[in-house]
């Protein structure tokens, strides 16, 4: 038989680096540090399995060797050869392990030579699983003619298939020796293999995630030959230590890796955790992840994670036509304080939009965006918003309907004109001065507001008001006799103060001077109505009182069908012995349901005052924001009230929708405790209801509204009116 001495059996490196990373799903560079960061475990495994050098090499004298021996013996020409391969001689060999580059490496101490890193630099995976033959004998054997592509394929047959450790003895772990015999597919006793079904074996082996290294080693036996798996499990996890997450909860992390303590580490298992960690920056929009990773001998896991913090942030003005940049009249710290986003914070695009939102409400900025870009290479962030100012302000007119009258020629309509400027000294700061005028209606009004008081945390904003109106009595006295009416005049002026609480809940604080007094049809001060009814609580031709008023107001998504719930309550000061001493409480609230393609609105109010106040100031009950098949105020005028509605609400056709609505409302039997007893003496019902249908269209003026009601009383009433109900 002939001798094959002549193979030797070594194991050769094969190096694959890592897959480039995916682009980061927000487009940004993250600069050196972070781009040089690798996907994941799970790939550097794949990327094993599919990589091979055995076609590169000739077994087929081998093999054919093995084939014609009974035992599978390995004959010698001399015994110094034979010893050389003996029962133990090397079949082929594959181990996985991950290392620096070599400039990386150099720089590490010997001892962590055996530590396993994904690191900054350029990851190499090594793995290696060869044959080779001697250099002598390499040229005589591609002149025979050998067939190297026929050794994959032709089988030698195993008598029995252990796994044993590196140094061949059992493995301590005898769930580790099951986890490998399970990942072994072709590999079992009395079967007959390839040299490509060993590789694949070892493969799986090492791609079950639990072992750095696995050497198949062939051993004649008198049995045959055994195949024996050599694998080098991994260290048990034993701590964790992770570096550079600020933002990242520590339990988050805990609850991670809490399976892990005191079992073996799985590199799969290992990969699972990292993505699960980027996934949680991924989900809250930080610029962030696993960078680095370590296993320290006595199983101490170290994770490296790499946040791009903001480095810088600045305000870039653009020119409305070109887009090119230019100078703002927008004071840069205005916009910056509005901010969330603050240096040194890990940036967050989720974070940056509603920066974006933010700046939008200040009413301003045409236009707004964040542009994040590297830092150089210090792996931080530079955020530029750039940002397109709207022209300041100017003069405008319209017009709109009064709820308060809704008989006689033009009834209800309002003319206004009014100039505002939304920047003053480029601060965010507004001036509004408008003027309306209707039939019997006229406002004046001066508003001056900064949205947020210089020097304050809280986001405190101020308006200072003046205001000057003329309102129709009817609301409370009635239509008068023909020839006659009756108009409420105010003066008002105050501060007042408003801040957010918490989400969605805002506070309201103010302070008002009012001074008011009824006039009639040619404008001269009355005290009584033709019924001899009081108009005013003081008995003087007007009432003066310094109002100290309390709010606050919920709201949900702040659409009108969303939750809202609103109380507030106004305090007489009577500094002075001539001035009203009263209270008054009011509260709203509204509920929106979806049902399928309608919606279902639902809504409650009431009030109550306590004290000595002007019968004017009396709760009007019925109209079109109250009890619609009612004139306004007809129901009742009191001390108290409660109006409940629910609308239905559903889509026809584009910007229209139809809906159908029931109002309800009382006085809770207060009327005849206003001063006068207004109600009483204009025989008002006291309490009331309605229903009807209507249609809505959306315009730029808000909500189109044109309602046909009906009351308890076989009444019915068209009521058209601008906006949502209040």
């Amino acid at each position: 038989m002939p001798r094959n001495d002549d193979v030797r059996f070594t194991s050769s490196s094969l190096k694959i680096p890592l897959n480039p990373p995916k682009p980061s799903p927000f487009n940004f560079p993250f600069g050196s540090h972070i781009a040089k960061t690798r996907n994941s475990l799970a790939q550097l495994v794949d990327s094993v399995k599919t990589r091979s050098e055995f076609k590169q090499f000739n077994f087929s004298r081998f093999w054919n060797r093995l084939a014609e021996s009974t035992h599978f013996a390995f004959p010698s020409r001399d015994r110094r050869s034979a010893s050389s391969i003996g029962r133990s001689s090397l079949l082929c060999s594959a181990s996985l392990s991950l290392t620096r580059s070599a400039e990386s490496a150099q720089s590490e101490d010997k001892k962590n030579e055996r530590l396993l890193f994904i690191p900054k630099s350029a990851l190499l995976c090594s793995a290696s699983l060869a044959l080779t033959r001697a250099a002598d004998e390499s040229s005589s054997s591609s002149q025979k003619g050998l067939n190297p592509s026929r050794s994959d394929e032709e089988r030698v047959l195993i008598s029995e298939v252990l796994v044993r450790n590196k140094d061949g003895e059992e493995l301590e772990r005898k769930d580790l020796e099951m986890e490998a015999l399970q990942a072994l597919k072709a590999s079992r006793d009395n079967s007959a293999l390839t040299v490509r079904e060993v590789q694949e074996d070892v493969h799986r082996i090492i791609y079950s995630g639990y072992f750095q290294s696995c050497i198949p080693v062939a051993m004649d036996t008198r049995d045959g030959i055994r195949l024996v798996f050599q694998v080098e499990p991994n260290q048990e996890f034993q701590g964790l230590v992770c570096d550079g997450a600020n933002v990242l909860p520590a339990k988050f992390l805990e609850d991670a890796f809490r399976d892990g303590y005191g079992k073996v580490i799985n590199l799969r298992r290992l990969d699972e955790a990292i993505t699960s960690i980027n996934n949680w920056y991924s989900e809250r929009g930080f610029f962030a992840l696993v960078s680095d990773v370590e296993i320290f001998s006595g199983g101490i896991l170290r994770l490296q994670v790499s946040e791009a913090e903001v480095n810088n942030i600045s305000i870039r003005f653009l020119d409305r036509k070109t887009g090119e940049p230019t100078t703002g009249k927008t004071k840069p710290e205005t916009i910056l304080r509005q901010l969330t986003t603050k240096k040194g914070q890990v940036y967050s695009i989720l974070q940056a939009k509603r920066d974006v939102d933010t700046v939008l409400t200040m009413g301003i900025m045409e236009d707004v965006s964040i542009i994040p870009q590297p830092a150089g290479d210090t792996g931080k962030v530079d955020m530029v918003m750039n940002v397109v100012e709207r022209p300041n302000g100017g003069f405008s007119a319209g017009g709109g309907i009064s709820s308060g009258i809704t008989s006689g020629p033009l009834s209800g309509l309002i003319g206004s004109f009014a100039y505002s400027h939304r920047n003053v000294f480029g601060r965010s700061q507004k001036l509004n001065i408008s003027l309306e005028r209707g039939q019997i209606d006229s406002i004046f009004r001066i508003n001056y507001t900064d949205p947020w008081i210089e020097g304050d945390d809280k986001r405190t904003s101020r308006t200072i008001m003046v205001q000057n109106s003329r309102t129709p009595g009817t609301l409370v006295h009635g239509d008068q006799p023909a020839g006659r009416s009756l108009t409420i005049g105010r003066v008002t002026a105050g501060i007042e103060f408003s801040q957010p609480i918490r989400p969605k809940w805002s506070g309201t604080s103010g302070l008002f001077f009012q001074h008011a007094g009824v006039y009639d049809e040619n404008g001269f001060p009355v005290i009584k109505d033709h019924l001899s009814s009081p108009l005013t609580a003081s008995g003087k031709i007007h009432d003066d009182m310094l109002l100290a008023k309390f709010e606050s107001v919920y709201t949900g998504s702040g659409d009108h069908g969303s939750s809202m719930f609103a109380v507030s309550m106004e305090q007489g000061l009577p500094v002075l012995s001539e001035w009203l001493s009263f209270n008054r409480v009011n509260a709203r609230a509204r509920k929106g349901v979806e049902i399928g393609p309608a919606r279902l609105l639902l809504s409650l109010s009431g009030g109550h005052v306590v004290g000595n106040f002007p019968p004017h100031e009396a709760f009007a009950i019925g109209g079109t924001n109250s009890v619609r098949g009612y004139e306004e105020g007809d129901v009742g005028s009191g001390r108290s009230y409660a109006v409940g509605s629910g609308e239905m609400s559903f889509p026809m056709l584009g910007p229209v929708e139809g809906v159908f609505f029931a109002d309800y409302g009382t006085d809770l039997g207060s009327g005849p405790t206003v001063p006068g007893d207004p109600a009483g003496a204009r025989l008002k019902p006291g309490s009331g209801y309605g229903y009807g249908f209507g249609i809505r269209v959306d315009s730029p003026l808000g909500p189109l509204r044109l309602e046909y009601a009906f009351n308890d009383k076989h009444a019915k009433r068209f009521h058209f009116g601008v906006g949502h109900r209040n």
